[in-house]
């Protein structure tokens, strides 16, 4: 958990209200990240900071653990102090009693990175001084969201597509220092470089951002230009993303440690990759399966035959139509459908249409026509007026 948070308004950041659902917090910042991606604002440094700002919301707000942590931390010290105040520990009626310090590190547990680190880093365990903050722990990479569209056969195949992305990362410049290239940042003076001061209230030592250094414990003289001593940067960089077989249009999927690069040796955060695929002029997907529409003669259809039917991949399969095969009737083609997960592949499904000749030669019409004189007695539509007659 990050002290930040405490000064930070992620809802705000991204427009949704607390209680937002999932979907909504996502399907807003994805509508930001597009408006204010660096590739899409070159030189526009105010949209850069602005797109910052809305990944590090949904880095926490993304996350439903990071995000529990955030909320309990924003509703406790809104409330002064998480209700630590009348009755509570080192005030009259207290506990603890006396006005002794108490460790709120045994109340929230002591993992590094949890609510009780927080809470022990800000009120200092009631020690003048801080007796000593822990160094800034490794933080992990903000995770990277990207969109492709994959031809049909490509998404059926798998594919291993290059993506160009763009997150925060060390300046280039000052590698991170935030100070111009042969200089280097100085200890800060006021704070030791711990980052922080203590003062006291009511009984605690409470723990504030350092004044000077603005947190950071070193002071920078002479700033980078490049990064105006901030010491971060947008990195531009292409990773090879490999696509499995078989992906459905709108698959959100996830490449573990290939998002941005962490801070003081944390891990890589994941890349998200958001997959559209095209339709294909002669296939269709349905689940597992593909369907295929397969144009038949009259005669064919009455008489039976063969058909050549494609199959993905540019390969054919002949299929056997039995006579009096009605328009619309499916055959099923096995293992030339979609890649499942565990190898096997779905059908391809063959659906028959019969084709109506539009124009026909006079022999043509007078094979019909006998045709009709020798089926005379039958009416097709007899059923139907019977029915119609109940």
């Amino acid at each position: 958990m990050n002290k930040d948070w405490l000064e930070k308004d992620f809802y705000k950041t991204l427009g949704v209200t607390k209680g937002a659902p999932a979907d909504e917090i996502k399907k807003k910042y994805r509508k930001l990240a597009r408006e204010l991606h660096p590739d899409k604002n070159p030189g526009n440094a105010k949209a850069e900071e602005r797109f910052k700002e809305v990944s590090e919301a949904y880095d926490v707000l993304s996350d439903d653990k990071k995000r529990a942590e955030y909320d309990e931390a924003r509703t406790l010290f809104a409330s002064g102090g998480g209700g630590f105040g009348r009755g509570g520990y080192g005030s009259p009626g207290g506990g603890a009693g006396g006005g002794a310090s108490y460790d709120f590190g045994d109340v929230f547990g002591a993992d590094e990175g949890g609510l009780g680190d927080i809470l022990g880093n800000i009120f200092n365990r009631g020690r003048p001084g801080g007796g000593g903050r822990r160094p800034q722990a490794p933080r992990r990479g903000q995770d990277v969201e990207s969109e492709i569209t994959l031809g049909f056969s490509e998404a059926l195949d798998g594919v291993t597509v290059p993506l160009r992305l763009s997150s925060d990362a060390a300046c280039d410049s000052c590698r991170g220092t935030g100070a111009r290239a042969g200089t280097v940042p100085r200890v800060c003076p006021n704070c030791q470089g711990s980052g922080q001061t203590s003062r006291n209230a009511g009984g605690f030592a409470f723990a504030e951002p350092c004044a000077a250094c603005a947190g950071r414990g070193l002071i920078v003289d002479d700033p980078c230009q490049t990064c105006r001593g901030s010491g971060r940067g947008v990195s531009t960089r292409t990773v090879q993303a490999r696509i499995p077989a078989g992906v459905k249009d709108g698959s959100r999927i996830r490449l573990k440690g290939k998002g941005a690069p962490g801070e003081r040796g944390g891990a890589s955060g994941d890349l998200y990759v958001i997959v559209h695929v095209s339709p294909h002029p002669v296939f269709a997907r349905k689940g597992d399966n593909l369907s295929v529409t397969v144009p038949v003669t009259f005669a064919e259809a009455a008489l039976g035959g063969q058909a050549v039917v494609p199959t993905p991949g540019g390969g054919t399969v002949t299929l056997k139509i039995p006579a009096g095969t009605a328009n619309g009737r499916t055959f099923r083609v096995r293992g030339k459908g979609v890649v499942r997960k565990d190898g096997t592949k779905g059908d391809l499904l063959a659906s028959v249409e019969v084709l109506v000749p539009t124009v026909l030669t006079d022999e043509a019409r007078e094979a019909l026509q006998q045709y009709v004189d020798a089926s005379a007695q039958d009416d097709p539509r007899a059923a139907l007026l019977d029915a119609a007659k109940a």
